[in-house]
């Protein structure tokens, strides 16, 4: 008995997945830049004194972690996700779709996650 709903399933709990690694990523940028702009906000007004440069490489460090965080959670869902989907049988999944392109999809994302992590890190 055929019943693809098991598939449209799977497939939406990867997104889910991408959309909740998207979140801790984006959460993540915004974590490391926070900190770039309290040290801002602090050379402003004390300009005659050095910035603290601890509270940024904490949050700059926090952030990266996030995003890395992030991108493996993208990546690990998709690698589950095709693990998951080969061991369905032909019979449950849909003929007339690419089951290729969720994958791709997130690794590509999770590669720019980790882009990203390289970015915040440099």
């Amino acid at each position: 008995m055929s019943d693809p709903r098991v598939f449209f399933a799977a497939e939406r709990t990867l997104l889910a997945w991408v959309r909740t690694g998207l979140t801790v990523m984006g959460f993540g940028f915004v974590v490391a830049r926070f900190g770039l702009f309290l040290s801002l906000l602090a050379a402003q007004r004390t300009p005659m004194t050095a910035p603290t440069v601890s509270s940024s490489h904490f949050s700059n460090g926090v952030g990266i972690a996030l995003v890395l965080l992030g991108a493996g959670a993208i990546v690990f869902a998709a690698i589950q996700h095709r693990a998951f989907i080969l061991s369905l049988p032909v019979a449950d999944l849909p003929p007339s779709l690419n089951r290729a392109f969720p994958v791709v999809l997130a690794l590509f994302l999770g590669s720019l996650g980790l882009a990203l992590a390289v970015y915040l890190a440099v």
